[in-house]
């Protein structure tokens, strides 16, 4: 063989070696990225714990495998609303495709740092009021995902509670003028009226308004306190449980978070069934829909929850009607 046809040779190997490598680089899957969603928490690590793993759990449902699928990157305010905003900044630099949000404030604080990276928001209160979408139905925008505002249930609280403390006839109701309406329909009050109630407002617009709306409702003779849903008084529930405790004082709650801390009565969505459902827009979202075109969602899970040592501590039998159709009593 001349040393052309060696060299010829040469080249033809060369050439079916590259031709083999390639094609066996086509016949490899593709491996594409995991999708990076960013969770903006109001909360605490701690209470933030049951809620993040029916994010997960929802995820799971899905079909998805956390590091394969999508990676999954937390920031916690603990409670701290001026936090929100820069921690908000952190979850966009981080290259998230979607960011999901716990609360009003997280919701707003996201708004404000993007107008273009889908957000879903959980446990919101209201959030066409807030300024969060267009409407319920057609969201606009960049924002979609679940409220908490169903307008039956500061009604059914203020039933829950007649029919925990029959003899009562004046109840005081706690509301945040600056994040919620008392009454916008008339509804609670026609529904005081049915149940033979005298409504006390108390207005507040933060915690240094809490010992005089309290000082209120004895002055009132208040027999007994509807606190209807806000991020501020949620937040504040140990110093709102405190005042509760102290005036003595039976008080229906939106949450279990207060029960749980002490509060005697709960009413209202089951928190952890919304942030597990928010996975489904998530992968609504990374699956190519626009949350303009995304409806936002109501509760559908209500949970009655009662504290039968606070209620031993105020002198309170509850009913057992009452304690029948509660799905937790704590004793």
């Amino acid at each position: 063989m001349t040393n052309r046809e060696r060299v010829m040779a040469t080249l033809r190997i060369g050439a079916l070696l590259i031709l083999v490598a390639s094609l066996a680089a086509e016949a490899q899957p593709q491996v594409s990225k995991p999708s990076r969603v960013g969770f903006l928490w109001t909360a605490s690590p701690v209470a933030a714990a049951s809620y993040r793993e029916a994010f997960a759990d929802g995820l799971r449902q899905l079909g998805y495998v956390e590091g394969r699928d999508v990676t999954i990157e937390h920031r916690y305010a603990e409670d701290r609303i001026e936090a929100l905003a820069g921690l908000a900044t952190e979850i966009l630099r981080g290259g998230a495709d979607v960011v999901v949000t716990q609360g009003t404030p997280a919701a707003r604080a996201a708004k404000q740092a993007t107008t273009t990276i889908p957000i879903v928001m959980v446990n919101v209160g209201d959030p066409v009021r807030a300024g969060l979408i267009a409407s319920l139905s057609r969201p606009g925008g960049n924002v979609t995902g679940l409220t908490i505002v169903a307008s039956e249930l500061s009604v059914k609280r203020l039933q829950l509670l007649k029919e925990t403390i029959p003899k009562i006839s004046r109840v005081a109701v706690l509301w945040d003028s600056a994040g919620a309406s008392l009454d916008p329909d008339g509804t609670l009050e026609a529904a005081a009226r049915s149940l033979g109630l005298r409504l006390q407002p108390l207005e507040v617009r933060g915690p240094k308004d809490f010992e005089s709306a309290f000082a209120d409702a004895r002055r009132q003779r208040a027999e007994a306190l509807l606190v209807l849903p806000s991020p501020i008084l949620n937040y504040q529930r140990t110093r709102l449980l405190e005042l509760a405790a102290k005036n003595r004082i039976p008080a229906s709650y939106q949450a279990r978070e207060f029960v749980d801390a002490g509060g005697l009565m709960s009413y209202g969505p089951h928190l952890a069934d919304g942030v597990r459902r928010s996975a489904g827009y998530v992968h609504k979202i990374l699956k190519g829909a626009r949350p303009a075109d995304l409806p936002v969602e109501q509760p559908v899970k209500f949970e009655l929850v009662v504290n039968l040592k606070t209620a031993k501590a105020l002198g309170l039998t509850i009913a057992p009607a009452v304690l029948a159709r509660a799905d937790e009593v704590i004793q």
